[in-house]
């Protein structure tokens, strides 16, 4: 897998995986990072989200909008605010959409291209939609 890092550093245990929600759940000192795969409860976090530095959202297919969600609720309604990753069948058409959504570092499927991904995301100026990290153009034109 290729990875497109925004920001922020990566925060992987010694062997470079993050943990499952699973073990991080059963660890007694808590991990400062977590993967989450689409289907597991993200809620299980709430409490520990001040202290994690990156939670990683597997997209398991193109297809699965899952972890979409969960990034959206992680930054509204959690306020978390350090690297949130999208990993799994990541591909560069979704970059503009996953940081709406709060996603800040992407580790693209491999046949991806990093470099077409970057350029993708310069793309967009402007949504007319909100988004986790942009006003809307309907509101940038009223003021």
């Amino acid at each position: 897998m290729s990875q497109l890092i925004i920001d922020l550093e990566i925060a992987t245990d010694a062997t470079g995986a993050l943990p499952t929600l699973e073990e991080f759940l059963a660890a007694d000192q808590k991990p400062t990072a977590v993967f989450i795969d689409a289907d597991e409860d993200i809620e299980s976090i709430k409490e520990f989200t001040s202290n994690l530095t990156v939670i990683a959202l597997n997209f398991p297919a193109f297809s699965d909008g899952r972890s979409y969600s969960s990034a959206n609720l992680l930054r509204r309604e959690y306020e978390y605010q350090a690297e949130l990753r999208a990993v799994g069948d990541v591909r560069i058409d979704q970059l503009e959409q996953m940081t709406r959504c709060g996603f800040n570092a992407f580790q693209l499927a491999d046949e991806q291209n990093v470099e077409q991904g970057l350029e993708k995301l310069k793309g967009f100026s402007f949504s007319y939609q909100p988004a986790f990290n942009r006003e809307p153009l309907f509101r940038k034109r009223s003021s």
